[in-house]
């Protein structure tokens, strides 16, 4: 078995310590992280599509309902990845960012229909 180790420096400047494992012999270290750095990428899909696109969350019984549950999934997600192309944000700023004009629109329209309310007499 192959062991790599990978030091590395966080984003707080603390270190951190990656050690890789494989059972192939025949490969060096420099294929050992690129082979990690590809299945990174897997990973990061799988918590990004859980975690942004509610793939999870479907209350969906039946298969037509699952199965566009699903692709609705999958399109969010890609939209996710042109968005993260074009402002170079990770998709968990970019649903925050999304949230935070959503709430914002839906304040200003209470404050309208309040305001609307009060002006009818109705207050």
């Amino acid at each position: 078995m192959l062991i790599t180790k990978q030091i590395f420096t966080n984003k707080d400047e603390s270190k951190g310590i990656l050690y890789l494992a494989c059972s192939n012999l025949d490969i060096g270290a420099s294929e050992i992280n690129n082979i990690y750095q590809k299945r990174w990428k897997v990973e990061e899909y799988h918590k990004s599509i859980k975690s942004n696109t509610a793939l999870e969350k479907s209350p969906a019984k039946i298969v037509r309902t699952q199965s566009n549950h699903i692709f609705a999934s999958l399109y969010a997600f890609f939209k996710f990845e042109r968005l993260k192309m074009k402002t170079n944000l990770n998709h968990f700023a970019l649903k925050a960012k999304i949230y935070l004009k959503a709430a914002k629109a839906a304040f200003e329209e209470l404050q309208e229909l309040k305001l609307v309310h009060e002006i009818g007499g109705f207050a």
